[in-house]
């Protein structure tokens, strides 16, 4: 940090600070708003010290849960967030929160303490501007700072300390003007061409250029899950309603920042043509011809978007698309999406709408379930920050809240007004209901009689928000849905779970594309 910015430090020749505060002021210098934990000897007055200098801690129930919360700020802000752990167990638990955030590409620092060690000096702390750059830089992904339990507690010389000035941010780099040539002339010769926006485009925050390529070049587009709403899902040029067919018949198709993994079958047939010619444009120079030979290669930074789908049904018991057709009716424009399950994401991914970029969080590239509590907590508390009374609205399955439910108390002890909901269908996948749960007990024990995939029927899981303080209710019918999730909107004081009731057996339905003509194409 400049000298000018700190004008105390001048007078402090004889005065002592602990190792503590050394961190807390390095992270600070660092741009680090946002601390989440679970504390222990020897971090806890590493906590202290940040909560003194404006950084918020966020504490929470579960190191995993922690750690999932700190990687969100990473990409919702651009900065990364902190996760501060104990060592042994407390960093075994992060370890999920930093393998996810290493996957989805979301900078993160995770400060570990350790046993002590003899310090060899004691002078300038600089480790934690080497780690922000790390993380930031390049492709964006997890840095761990181990810090000895002496270093926390131990006096130095305030003067002898030197805090390097703030990391900034990383820079913009372009592709190769030869092969932005080459590109061009690949598109422009194509006959179906397609564009996929990745999660990579909203986090280079180039909404603007790529909205402006899909408009002037009459271009089609679909997104992946988290590159949702980088050009808005109701554009009529995105083409996410026929997304087998878009690529099963595209002739070129060009990635920003999508990687050719498992949610894009790997870019191979049957689901592409073999002839396919694929141009990537991505930060990470290793990412570039992973499992194809791309045609063209664009190293640098990323343009984005998104996609969209509809549909509804009004029978009782409900299903998922009757469920999320009267949400999407509902969701404010500008609110933030938390969404994770296994039907409930992946339904939801084609009806549930966003219009703006990095508003959409999910179980991403890793698929990943047990961050939708401390997604939705990241979210809220930058929203609590940057934008007043904008909503968070987490989307759960009955099996994935149970992942990090407890999260429930973390977000009433901050008063974060968030919205759960969840899709409550008994089970995984697939559950049964109460009256064949119960002729089921009748042939032996649950554990030899239950299938793997049911969970207990009917469960009151907003109970657990009731439980403490916040709003909780019960819904069977579209009506019920309604009313309660109105409410909950309108109560921006208290955090809310609507404990949605669907049919056992309820699942996707096939995807019908007789409307995707040429003209999309």
């Amino acid at each position: 940090m400049p000298k000018s910015d700190c004008p105390e430090r001048n007078n402090r020749s004889e005065e002592q600070v602990s190792g503590a505060k050394v961190i807390a002021e390095a992270l600070r210098t660092q741009d680090v708003k946002y601390m989440f934990g679970v504390v222990g000897i020897p971090v806890i007055e590493i906590a202290v010290a940040a909560q003194e200098l404006g950084i918020k801690y966020i504490g929470m129930r579960n190191e995993q849960a922690a750690c999932y919360a700190a990687s969100a700020i990473g990409y919702l802000t651009g900065r990364p967030g902190a996760c501060l752990v104990v060592s042994g167990p407390g960093l075994i638990h992060a370890l999920g929160g930093m393998a996810n955030a290493n996957m989805n590409c979301w900078p993160l620092i995770v400060i570990g303490g350790s046993s002590e060690q003899s310090q060899e000096t004691m002078g300038a702390f600089q480790e934690f501007p080497q780690a922000v750059r790390s993380s930031i830089y390049g492709r964006p992904g997890t840095c761990y700072v181990d810090i000895p339990a002496d270093f926390v507690n131990r006096q130095v010389n305030a003067n002898s300390i030197k805090y390097v000035e703030c990391c900034m941010p990383p820079p913009v780099s372009m592709a190769e003007t030869s092969a932005v040539r080459m590109a061009a002339s690949v598109i422009r010769n194509a006959k179906q061409p397609l564009l996929i926006i990745g999660k990579g485009a909203a986090y280079a925050r180039a909404e603007a250029s790529l909205r402006k390529l899909v408009e002037q070049c009459k271009l089609p587009f679909l997104p992946t899950p988290m590159g949702k709403g980088v050009v808005p899902d109701n554009h009529p040029n995105c083409v996410s309603a026929a997304r087998s067919r878009a690529l099963q018949f595209a002739d070129v198709i060009v990635l920003f920042g999508a990687r050719l993994n498992w949610i894009l079958h790997f870019g191979l047939p049957p689901r592409y043509q073999a002839d396919v010619k694929f141009i990537q444009v991505d930060i990470c120079a290793e990412e570039l011809g992973n499992n194809v030979r791309p045609a063209v290669t664009l190293l640098g930074d990323i343009n984005a978007v998104t996609k969209q789908e509809l549909a509804s049904k009004r029978s009782l018991p409900m299903n998922y698309y009757t469920v999320f057709y009267h949400v999407q009716e509902q969701l404010p424009r500008d609110c933030v999406l938390v969404s994770e399950g296994a039907n409930t994401m992946d339904i939801g991914r084609t009806v549930l709408q966003n219009y703006l970029p990095r508003h959409r969080l999910d179980a991403g590239t890793f698929g990943t379930m047990g961050v939708g509590l401390g997604f939705a907590i990241a979210a809220a508390i930058v929203a609590k920050d940057r934008n007043p009374g904008q909503r968070v609205i987490c989307v759960e399955g009955d099996s994935a809240f149970g992942f990090s439910g407890m999260e429930v108390e973390t977000i009433c002890r901050h008063n974060l007004p968030i919205i759960l909901l969840v899709v409550n269908n008994n089970g995984i996948y697939q559950g049964v209901d109460t009256g064949t749960w119960k002729e089921m007990l009748n042939f032996g024990e649950t554990a030899t009689v239950a299938p793997p995939v049911c969970l207990l029927p009917n469960s009151h899981y907003e109970q657990v928000m009731t439980a403490f303080g916040g709003k909780g209710y019960f819904v069977q019918t579209p009506e019920e849905l309604q009313k309660s999730l109105r409410q909950s909107l309108a109560d921006t004081t208290k955090p809310s779970l609507i404990n949605i009731m669907i049919e056992p057996q309820a699942t996707r339905k096939a995807q019908d594309f007789h409307w995707l003509t040429r003209s999309h194409m």
